[in-house]
């Protein structure tokens, strides 16, 4: 698998497509916004940038892209006028894969910037975005060209499948029947990947400049944990299933693996320390439930999207469905995605209504060492 061909959301705006599935990664963003505006306030006081360069990485598509955009400018804004300075242009970039339904973002430029004019009354600065696909384990940017970078539920994915996984039989992910092998292949990868994603950004941001990151982790240090593992889990139980009925291959399912690690506070902060460019600001866990929509808040959500809350294996199931499908479909075809998400859509209500089952999230807040 070519992850960098093939990692990307669902675009469009149909129903599988993550522009209307995204409400886990929203809340994430909202539960985040105290770290994004202390950095974004401590950026700006001690650099006092007449032209602020903010890049998002891993920006998908969809309501959420802009949706940071939006909050970091008008906190600078805010700022501003309370300083009495003038208002520094901004140039956002918004990076993601090639694969990414840029498109889609694009469309929706016109129509944020005249929302974002009226929340802060046509008093703000010139706004410049720019389109930057490309993948992040990697330079994407001139050299000292940032001063803020956002990533939010992107740097878990990984660059590529790890190498030596060919006996992780019977899942697609880490698992407590992994082999220990498998485990340590899974870790070695996330240091490799994240060690290189600092180093590249440690060139791209100026001296000073401020970075927020989120991953989808886990609270306990065990890689094999229900935190980080059990939804993938679940959606290994509907292959074997299938495969047990025989409408998939068996080493169809048992050469598939995800992309992906899910890694512990103490291994963040562990390849920060190793990787020596920033200092770590702040380091938070929080933590969403599967299903969104038990922490039901009307002022967070539209109104028409009410009507979902009750059918949690739904919710859940379409959450997965926007993010893994185009992994799914060039591993097996298009032939058997549905088949694959209603069965996994009847496993995750049936688990969920006996259990508590939540998303785990880590958050630091960097800032580039001069």
């Amino acid at each position: 698998m070519k992850v960098a061909q093939v990692l990307h959301m669902n675009g469009g705006v149909g129903d599988a497509s993550y522009a209307n599935n995204s409400s886990v990664q929203q809340k994430v963003i909202r539960l985040t916004k105290r770290i994004r505006e202390e950095g974004i306030r401590s950026l700006y006081c001690s650099t006092l940038p007449k032209s602020l360069a903010i890049a998002d990485l891993g920006c998908s598509s969809g309501p959420n892209t802009l949706f940071v955009v939006s909050e970091l400018i008008k906190t600078v804004e805010k700022l501003c006028r309370q300083l009495n300075h003038k208002s520094p242009e901004y140039k956002v970039f918004l990076n993601d894969l090639p694969g990414n339904d840029f498109n889609n973002i694009f469309k929706s430029l016109d129509t944020f910037k005249e929302k974002l004019c009226d929340e802060m009354e046509g008093r703000i600065g010139p706004c410049y975005f720019s389109g930057v696909p490309g993948s992040f384990y990697g330079r994407v940017f001139p050299n000292r060209s940032l001063h803020f970078v956002h990533s939010s539920y992107s740097l878990q994915w990984l660059s590529k499948v790890p190498e030596g996984l060919d006996n992780n039989k019977g899942n697609i992910y880490l698992n407590r029947t992994s082999p220990s092998n498998v485990v340590r292949a899974y870790y070695d990868q996330f240091q490799r990947d994240f060690c290189l994603f600092l180093k590249c950004r440690a060139e791209e941001l100026v001296e000073g400049g401020r970075m927020v990151l989120t991953f989808l982790g886990r609270r306990n240090d065990d890689p094999c944990s229900k935190d980080g593992c059990y939804i993938w889990e679940l959606m290994a139980t509907a292959l074997n299933d299938m495969v047990s009925e025989g409408i998939i291959k068996e080493e169809e399912v048992d050469s598939f693996n995800i992309p992906q690690y899910t890694p512990s506070p103490s291994e963040v902060k562990l390849e920060v320390l190793k990787e020596g460019s920033f200092c770590m600001k702040c380091l938070e866990v929080s933590e969403v439930n599967w299903n969104v929509f038990d922490d039901w808040n009307a002022a967070e959500f539209e109104s028409e999207r009410c009507d979902s809350v009750g059918d949690g294996g739904y919710n859940v199931a379409q959450c997965m469905r926007a993010v893994a499908e185009p992994l799914l479909v060039s591993h097996f075809g298009e032939d058997i995605i549905q088949e694959v998400f209603s069965r996994y859509q009847q496993i995750l209500a049936d688990r969920m209504s006996k259990e508590k089952t939540k998303f785990i999230n880590v958050t630091i807040l960097l800032t580039k060492k001069t």
